[in-house]
């Protein structure tokens, strides 16, 4: 997508507390990234690129990827999984999918297959250890796949703090029955447009579409059920929410959809974790 309706790559950086977080991984430094959409149309190779670049300056300890790696055809994840392969990171890298990485026949079986071969490590409803098993990262089925299961925290123990990847953040409200210190998530593409003072756009148009009939406003752009059908918790659409007494974060992705973003920039997140 033209620099001009995606806007510059924004660096997020968050310190977040982790109850009982092991002494050893305080200052941990987690890289998230999010809805690439690698298909020639919405991730540009200069963003892509710049956001590779900001990676290897910053060596985080652990990269999260939070799914949608590419659109409709799966096709153009070998060449991103070539692209992102030799991130640097002291733990690895780990992966969920997300709804677009599943969507077409075969999709998923080959976004996976290209990633384990660039050494990314793909949790499907999966609990993966790369800074130890006292702090493992818990990975989701996507949530519109009807595998998500969230019984896969019932494994841990409710003593043992963890990171949980789910594309969809939607999936955080389930998940506030168990205990999630972190959880990441993307999708919504943080609206793709915000208003200062206000929020994301569709908070917006939320409003809006509760007086328009639902005949009409299917009708219209950004009323229609469809484009709510995104994410139902628009309220998260970005940025730090405590949802129980959980911490979800939500990265606004790096790929961009007509009509483009307004003051909602494309992102890569830096996490560093410290202990409560």
């Amino acid at each position: 997508m033209h620099r001009l309706l995606s806007g510059p790559l924004s660096v997020e950086k968050h310190t977040i507390p982790i109850p009982n977080l092991p002494e050893r991984l305080v200052g941990t430094v987690i890289a998230q990234l999010s809805d690439f959409h690698f298909d020639g149309l919405r991730l540009s190779g200069a963003m892509l690129a710049n956001a590779i670049d900001h990676i290897h300056t910053l060596n985080p300890d652990l990269i999260a990827l939070t799914g949608d790696f590419v659109t409709d055809n799966p096709r153009p994840i070998y060449e991103l999984a070539r692209r992102i392969k030799h991130l640097p990171s002291r733990y690895g890298m780990v992966a969920v999918l997300g709804n677009h990485d599943i969507q077409a026949p075969g999709a998923r079986t080959t976004v996976t297959r290209a990633l384990q071969q660039a050494d990314i490590q793909v949790l499907w409803n999966d609990i993966a250890f790369p800074l130890g098993e006292d702090f493992p990262v818990v990975g989701f089925a996507d949530y519109w796949s009807k595998e998500f299961d969230p019984h896969i925290l019932d494994r841990l123990s409710p003593q043992t703090p963890r990171l949980v990847l789910s594309h969809n953040p939607d999936t955080a409200e389930p998940l506030a029955h168990w205990r999630v210190d972190l959880q990441l998530s993307g999708h919504t593409h943080g609206g793709q447009v915000y208003i200062p003072g206000i929020g994301s756009g569709p908070l917006v148009w939320k409003r809006i579409r509760q007086r328009v009939p639902r005949l009409i406003r299917n009708s219209i752009p950004f009323l229609s059920d469809r484009c709510f059908h995104v994410v139902r918790h628009w309220e998260w659409g970005q940025g730090l929410h405590r949802v129980g007494n959980n911490l979800l974060y939500v990265n606004r992705g790096l790929g961009t959809y007509l009509p483009g973003r307004f003051f909602c920039p494309p992102e890569l997140t830096v996490i560093t974790l410290k202990r409560t």
